[in-house]
C-alpha cells in the first residue's frame, strides 16, 4: 500500500470512537480526569466565564464605538454566541471529551486545522485570563479607595504600555486562581459556584440602582456612528461570550455528558444574555454615552454618582472583584484542558497531559498556563487584549459551526445527544454571523493574529507533524 501523501497526512482525522475510548484512560503519570460535575456546576462554570469578563468593564470601550445602541451589539453578540451555542451543544454531546473546539475540529477536518483552533484556543483563553485580570486590578483599586483611602501605586498596577511597570494585583489573581485549580477541578467548580451566585447578585443590585435614575435623554443620539459602530462594538465585546467553549471543554469530567453538556451550554447562554442587556440598558440610562471613554471600573462609579454615596459603589466593586476571580478561575482552567487534550494527541510536549494522582489535575501544565498568563497579565496593556481574544474566539466558533455540516455528511449514524434544530441554516448562519463579526476587527488585530498562526505553523512543521499520535498510517 503507497504511503499517504502529505496532503493527506495534514488533513488526517482522529475518529470519534478513539476520542471516546481515550477518556479515563491513564495519562503519562498514572493520573486520570474523573467524571464528577453535574448540570449546575457545568452551568456555573458557563456563567462564572462569561460574566464579569464583559459587562464589567468593556462598557468603557464599547460605548465610545456604538454610542447607547451598545444594547444592540450586545444583542448582535448573543444572536451570533445563541446560533454558535446550539452548533457547540451538537458536538459536544456527539464527541463528550477534553479539548474543546480542537477535538471537534480533530475529528471533522483534520489535524492541520486542528491544530490551528487549537493555537486559537490557546490564544483566546490566555488573552482572555489576562484581560480580566487587568480589569480586575481595576476593581480591586476602586474597593481599596472607597474603603481604606489607599490605591495601589501606577507603578505597580498598569503595563508598561499603561504607564506603569508591572500589574502585580492581575499577577497575584493568576497566581491564586492556578493554586486553587491544582487541587482538582471538582473543587474550583464548587468555588465557583459560590462567585456565580455572589455575581449575579451584585449585577442584578446594579440594575436596579441605576434604572432608578434612568434618564432617555442620555440614549440621544442612540448610534453615533451608525451600524458601522454598532458592529465594531460587538466585534469587540464578543470575547465575554467564551463562557459557551468553556463549557464543552470539560467534556471528559462530567456525568452523563451527552445529556450535560448541552443543557449547561443552552442554559448559561441563557442567563448570560439576560444578565447583560438588563445592565447594559440600566448603565447608558444612568450615564452618559461621552463620559465612558477611559472610565475606570465604570460601574462602581456610576453607582456612586447615581445616589451620592460611596456605599453601593463599595458593594459593586467587591462583587467585581470576586466576580472577575471567577472568570479568570475558569478561562486558566478551559486552557489547561485544551492543551490537556493537544498534548494527549502529541501535537505539543506530553508535560500538559500529565495528570497528578492525587488531584486528578494536570499540575504542570496548569503551572505553565499561569506563568504564561501572568506574563501578559503583568506587562501588557488591556486594549491590545482584548479583540486578540475576540479574533480567536470567532475563529473557533465558526470552525465549529462548520464541523456540524461535516460530521452530519460524514457520519450521520453517530449517536448524537442533542441535534441543532433548523440544520443546515443555523450552522450557516453562524458561520455568517462570525465572518461579520471578525470583519469589525481592527488591522492590527489582524495582524498580530496572522503573526500567531505563522508561529503555529512553524511549531507545526519542526514538531508537531512527527510528534502527532496519528502520524502511523497503519
Amino acid at each position: 500500500m503507497s504511503a499517504p501523501s502529505a496532503g493527506s497526512r495534514l488533513f488526517r482525522r482522529k475518529p470519534v470512537s478513539a476520542m471516546v475510548e481515550e477518556t479515563g484512560a491513564e495519562q503519562a503519570d498514572g493520573g486520570v480526569l474523573a467524571r464528577r460535575m453535574g448540570v449546575g456546576q457545568l452551568m456555573g462554570l458557563g456563567i462564572g466565564a462569561t460574566i464579569g469578563t464583559g459587562i464589567f468593564f468593556v462598557l468603557t470601550t464599547a460605548v465610545p464605538e456604538a454610542g447607547p445602541a451598545v444594547v444592540v451589539s450586545f444583542v448582535l453578540a448573543a444572536v451570533t454566541a445563541g446560533f454558535t451555542a446550539l452548533c457547540y451543544a451538537e458536538l459536544a454531546s456527539t464527541i463528550p471529551v477534553a479539548g474543546s473546539s480542537y477535538s471537534y475540529a480533530y475529528a471533522t477536518l483534520g489535524e492541520v486545522v486542528a491544530y490551528a483552533v487549537g493555537w486559537c484556543l490557546v490564544l483566546e483563553y490566555a488573552v482572555s485570563s489576562a484581560a480580566v485580570s487587568v480589569g480586575w486590578s481595576e476593581y480591586l483599586n476602586e474597593l481599596l479607595d472607597d474603603t481604606i483611602g489607599v490605591r495601589i501605586p501606577d507603578a505597580l498596577s498598569f503595563a508598561p504600555g499603561d504607564g506603569g511597570l508591572v500589574n502585580l494585583p492581575a499577577i497575584v489573581l493568576v497566581t491564586l486562581c492556578a493554586l486553587l485549580l491544582v487541587r482538582g477541578a471538582s473543587e474550583s467548580a464548587r468555588a465557583n459556584a459560590v462567585m456565580v451566585v455572589l455575581k449575579i447578585a451584585v449585577l442584578l443590585f446594579f440594575a436596579v440602582i441605576a434604572l432608578t435614575a434612568f434618564d432617555a435623554g442620555n440614549l440621544t443620539p442612540f448610534a453615533p456612528l451608525g451600524a458601522a459602530g454598532v458592529g465594531v462594538a460587538a466585534s469587540s465585546i464578543f470575547f465575554s461570550f467564551i463562557g459557551l467553549d468553556a463549557v464543552s471543554t470539560a467534556g471528559e469530567e462530567v456525568r452523563d455528558p451527552r445529556r450535560t453538556l448541552p443543557r449547561a451550554i443552552i442554559g448559561s447562554l441563557v442567563v448570560v444574555t439576560v444578565v447583560y442587556l438588563l445592565v447594559a440598558v440600566a448603565a447608558v440610562g444612568a450615564q452618559a454615552a461621552g463620559v465612558f471613554e477611559g472610565q475606570e471600573a465604570g460601574l462602581a462609579v456610576i453607582l456612586e454618582d447615581v445616589t451620592g454615596s460611596r456605599w453601593p459603589a463599595v458593594v459593586l466593586s467587591a462583587g467585581a472583584v470576586v466576580s472577575i476571580f471567577s472568570v479568570t478561575l475558569v478561562t486558566m482552567y478551559g486552557q489547561t484542558r485544551i492543551l490537556f487534550a493537544m498534548s494527549r494527541d502529541g501535537l505539543i510536549p506530553s508535560l500538559f497531559a500529565r495528570v497528578d494522582r492525587r488531584t486528578l489535575t494536570p499540575v504542570r501544565g496548569t503551572v505553565a498556563v499561569a506563568v504564561f498568563v501572568g506574563v501578559l497579565a503583568g506587562f501588557v496593556p488591556l486594549d491590545a487584549l482584548v479583540d486578540l481574544t475576540s479574533m480567536g474566539t470567532l475563529v473557533a466558533f465558526a470552525v465549529v459551526s462548520v464541523g456540524v455540516v461535516v460530521l452530519r455528511r460524514r457520519s450521520p449514524d453517530l449517536p448524537r445527544g442533542f441535534r441543532v434544530p433548523g440544520y443546515p441554516v443555523v450552522p450557516v448562519l453562524s458561520v455568517a454571523f462570525c465572518a461579520y463579526l471578525i470583519w469589525g476587527l481592527s488591522n492590527e488585530t489582524y495582524l498580530f493574529f496572522l503573526l500567531w498562526l505563522a508561529l503555529a505553523a512553524l511549531v507545526y512543521v519542526t514538531y508537531a507533524r512527527t510528534h502527532s499520535r496519528l502520524r502511523d498510517p497503519r
